[in-house]
């Protein structure tokens, strides 16, 4: 048995079988020694990525693979896949899109980054766009990490730039893009909220930056290194949503399901997290996207309105986990206002 700390991989996988081998055999190579897999199918309507697994991957001890009767959501099934990497003494929990392409050290490289700084909740190496169709890396970015606006747009930095160079340099970050975090398991415990590590409420999309920023909350930090490198497929594209221009260009390319989630997620993440010390310090930012996104709605995608209704019914639990959380936090509001840009 090695003695390095263990890391367990939790692979969530809905009807996206045809990434399953480039993901695996990328996870088989690592020069990382003490490495486990859970394999997470969510009740994919498709049975061809659990046969694949089954087929390649049943005589791995390394290798676990379960069926969920039902779609968790990205969520539910990321707890479940943490609860176990609790329960086997995981020292390292990371969560990985069937989408993405390890580099041979990237393990090695996080974790020892990881073992050297023990106020890290999480890292993230640099993430490339990778083209399936054409089976080639690209020149593009597809994060170093989230970056956060005084507004409260929250997005992957550096995501459709040509990589030149510009992000190699280590750096404290907002948080780590959902796509293949790594965390630390003593974090993820010490951030739980109503026995969830995740917010399940969430389903999915944003719940990698809510964690994020309750980490922050709590004292805890983020790092992007440039040092480790991993490749995404990301479904939607690589996309630039850094001006308004960009933003409303580039909406066109998400799917109303991802908008609906997208716009509750972002109310009920804000609603938690947020502390008035570091919203007054930001409220010029702030309320002009508050007044605006009601005529944004009316006239552009009306839609949304079922969004707002579905957060004000999560409101009382919502309530409930912003008390933990300000009851919990370790960071002030002035503290907190240097994290977003």
């Amino acid at each position: 048995m090695s003695s390095k700390a263990k890391v367990l991989v939790v692979l969530i996988h809905y009807n996206t079988p045809q990434y399953l081998k480039t993901c695996m055999f990328s996870l088989a190579q690592q020069k990382y020694e003490n490495l486990e897999i859970v394999f997470i199918d969510n009740a994919s309507p498709g049975k061809e990525g659990l046969g694949y697994m089954h087929e390649h991957h049943d005589d791995n001890s390394r290798v676990t693979i379960i069926a969920n009767a039902e779609n968790r959501g990205y969520a539910r099934a990321a707890n479940q896949g943490i609860r176990i990497g609790i329960d086997r003494d995981a020292k390292y929990i990371a969560i990985a899109n069937p989408d993405i392409i390890f580099d041979l050290d990237y393990f090695s490289t996080v974790v020892k980054k990881m073992e050297s700084t023990p106020h890290l909740a999480s890292i993230t190496g640099k993430m490339m766009k990778y083209d399936f169709q054409n089976n080639k890396e690209t020149d593009l970015i597809d994060s170093v990490g989230l970056l956060a606006f005084k507004n409260r747009r929250i997005i992957d930095f550096g995501q459709g730039e040509v990589d030149e160079g510009q992000y190699n340099k280590e750096e404290e970050i907002f948080g780590v893009s959902g796509a293949a975090p790594l965390y630390r398991t003593q974090a993820l415990i010490d951030t739980a909220v109503m026995d969830e590590y995740f917010d399940e409420d969430f389903f999915m999309y944003k719940e990698d930056v809510d964690l994020a920023w309750r980490m922050l909350v709590y004292g805890w930090n983020h790092l992007y290194t440039p040092d480790a490198l991993a490749y995404h497929g990301r479904g939607t594209g690589v996309i630039k949503r850094q001006s308004p221009l960009e933003i409303l260009k580039n909406r066109k390319a998400l799917s109303r399901f991802q908008k609906e989630n997208s716009f509750r997620n972002q109310l009920l993440m804000q609603f938690k997290n947020d502390q008035w010390g570091t919203v007054l310090r930001h409220l010029l930012h702030i309320l002009p996207v508050k007044l605006l996104t009601p005529f944004y709605i009316l006239f552009k995608e009306p839609y949304l309105a079922k969004s707002y209704l579905q957060y004000l019914r999560l409101l009382p639990r919502a309530w409930q986990k912003r008390r933990t959380i300000m009851q919990n936090r370790k960071r002030t509001g002035k503290e907190m206002a240097k994290y977003f840009n």
